[in-house]
């Protein structure tokens, strides 16, 4: 037998039943929201997540965009498969589609030699030591262990052949090998990457022989070591105590998109996602409801934004008895990071206008009968007029389209009506009004007037003579929202309309009340109520309610970001105002794909293009 290097003959690295639980630890059974698991939620979930530059979002599913669909301008790249590409996007694009073609490097392709992962010392192929080859550099390197996390494992399992990535960011390997360089790479990945050549990477100083970074990839046949695990649903088990932790563990993120908490180290969206505290207030929206960059400037002026060790860093510490170690120097910025070009090629995509109007006077809850509207209030409201009589609500949407409720219209008569924007009080007409002819429309083709569900048309007005477009000084289209996970049970939003008061009393003037979204609302309405299609609004005393004529307007809920959305179309309910006797409304963000089919997916989205 060989001898070997007193230095390295204690070189290891601890697997996952070294890891201890921290204090603050949450039962899963307590964090996860086991009924949302069932619709099998990913990292391609446009409901829950945003898609990337490269996607576009179908039928609630991040999918491949067409590389013509990329913007054009951006920074040129080489794939490995020796072709250059425009932009990132491009290449994104086209790897998505087929999977062929892999980032190599920024810029042009050049005779620079190959990037490369090699997995070093383990007992299998799918474990080791991590070493990386960059292009254009002349050796390989190891991976230095500070900052290496299950995100970077993640890309170097799919890097090295295993599609459902890493098990574990350590594993105890016992080298025979030189590991005594003086300097180990530094890598950052986003968890976006396909390999780790697209992440960013420095050079620092090298502590010494067991501040290596180490993986072990997930295979079929791991032994998971733990009594109860996650599944994943690409099929990796995880520990259970890795749920909701904000860290992307399964490598698909599904063990951080049904959460009704998360531990400590992590940030929870509204919409049930947990996210990396250090995701917070960097200047990108991660929770789709875009709380996660709300007042970040008061609590990061005059100070620089903290950087966490990762977890398996702290863990390696623990084990070692290192308390307040030595964080090695940055040396130099060897690799362009493909995140910069990422949120550059964001900010090229198509932008819309929508729900954000000026500011306005202060609500009020519980008003019986609801408060007279104040100009400008609610921008998208308009009027559906027929034989001069206001027959119901409705909502504008952009260009030249109105979203109502289809039982407030019928296609037949589409001559008969008129479209009335700006209207505040139809006995005392007010300045500003414009009154537009109506074109067509179109009910949803699974109109059901007997049960109300897919109770939603569009109506598309006439456009005047010598005009492309349709522009209205006076009105701003609300956002059509895309999830279903933008607003929750008990959020605060707002019904108007001309609707009649509870004794059936005639209303001249827009009014509007503050309802709450209600769950569970087949307690009211025992099989008449469809959970997907439909959506539950009211006051628990029932002193605020849509009635009689509100039909077909504007239940407008408003995100953390002030951007208001067109949550529910009024569509039904029974005793108005009565307590026991919420409103129904159609459910917008289920009719989305439907909505974009026929107006065009750049006029209402600026998410998820």
């Amino acid at each position: 037998m060989k001898r070997v290097h007193a230095a390295l003959l204690f070189l290891s690295f601890c697997l996952t039943s070294c890891e201890v639980p921290s204090a603050g630890a949450v039962p899963q059974e307590d964090l996860v929201d086991t009924k949302c698991l069932l619709n099998k939620y990913t990292h391609r979930s446009c409901s829950k997540v945003f898609c990337q530059p490269w996607e576009k979002c179908v039928d609630g599913t991040c999918t491949c965009k067409l590389p013509y669909q990329c913007p054009k301008n951006g920074t040129s790249v080489c794939s490995t498969d020796g072709k250059s590409y425009p932009t990132y996007c491009h290449l994104k694009s086209y790897g998505c589609l087929n999977r062929r073609a892999k980032f190599l490097k920024n810029g042009i392709c050049t005779a620079e030699g190959k990037f490369s992962v090699t997995l070093n010392f383990g007992n299998t192929d799918s474990e080791g030591i991590v070493k990386v080859k960059l292009v254009g550099q002349d050796k390989e390197m190891f991976i230095c262990k500070n900052n290496w996390g299950m995100v970077e494992a993640n890309v170097a399992c799919y890097d090295s052949g295993f599609p459902q990535g890493a098990l574990n960011t350590a594993k105890w390997i016992h080298s025979s090998g030189d590991t005594s360089n003086t300097e180990c790479l530094q890598v950052r990945c986003q968890g976006f990457e396909t390999t780790l050549a697209e992440c960013s990477f420095s050079k620092r100083r090298f502590l010494g022989q067991q501040e290596v970074a180490t993986v072990l990839c997930y295979t079929p046949d791991a032994d998971l070591q733990a009594h109860e695990s996650f599944q994943c649903v690409n099929g990796k088990p995880i520990p259970l105590g890795r749920a909701c932790d904000g860290v992307n563990d399964c490598g698909d993120q599904s063990d951080e998109l049904c959460c009704r908490g998360c531990q400590e180290g992590s940030f929870l969206c509204k919409s049930g996602v947990c996210i990396p505290n250090q995701h917070r207030c960097n200047g990108e929206v991660d929770c789709i409801t875009g709380e996660d960059e709300i007042g970040c400037a008061e609590s990061h002026e005059g100070r620089a934004p903290a950087t966490p060790l990762s977890r398996s860093f702290q863990d390696g510490l623990l084990h070692s008895g290192v308390e307040h170690p030595e964080v090695p120097e940055e040396t130099e910025i060897l690799t362009a990071a493909m995140d910069t070009e990422r949120k550059w090629i964001k900010s090229l995509l198509p932008k819309i206008s929508c729900g954000i109007k000026r500011p306005t006077h202060t609500r009020r809850k519980r008003i019986v009968g609801g408060k007279p509207a104040q100009t400008g209030d609610f921008p998208w409201q308009v009027a559906i007029k027929e034989e001069g009589k206001i027959k119901c609500g409705g909502i504008y949407i952009g260009g030249c389209w109105i979203l109502t409720a289809a039982h407030c219209v019928r296609p037949s008569r589409a001559h008969h009506y008129q479209i009335w924007t700006s209207l505040i009080d139809w006995i005392q007409l007010n300045s500003g009004i414009g009154v537009q002819k109506v074109e067509r429309i179109i009910i949803h083709e699974g109109y059901n007037g007997t049960t109300y569900q897919n109770d939603i048309a569009l109506i598309e007005m006439k456009k005047h003579l010598k005009q492309e477009e349709c522009v209205f000084a006076n009105s701003i289209p609300a956002c059509v929202p895309w999830s279903p996970y933008l607003f929750q049970p008990k959020d605060s939003c707002i019904i108007s309309g001309w609707g009649r008061e509870k004794d059936n009393q005639k209303v001249y003037s827009l009014r509007w009340g503050e309802v709450n979204l209600i769950s569970n609302c087949s307690q009211y309405y025992p099989n008449r109520y469809y959970e997907k299609e439909m959506e539950c609004a009211g006051t628990t005393d029932g002193s605020i309610d849509a009635c009689k004529g509100d039909s077909g307007g504007p239940l407008v809920c408003t995100n953390a970001n002030n951007v208001t959305y067109v949550w529910g179309i009024v569509s039904w309910g029974e005793n108005c105002g009565q307590p026991e006797f919420p409103g129904v409304y159609t459910k917008v963000a289920n009719y989305f794909d439907w909505i974009s089919y026929h107006v065009g997916r750049a006029l209402i989205s600026q998410y998820n293009v």
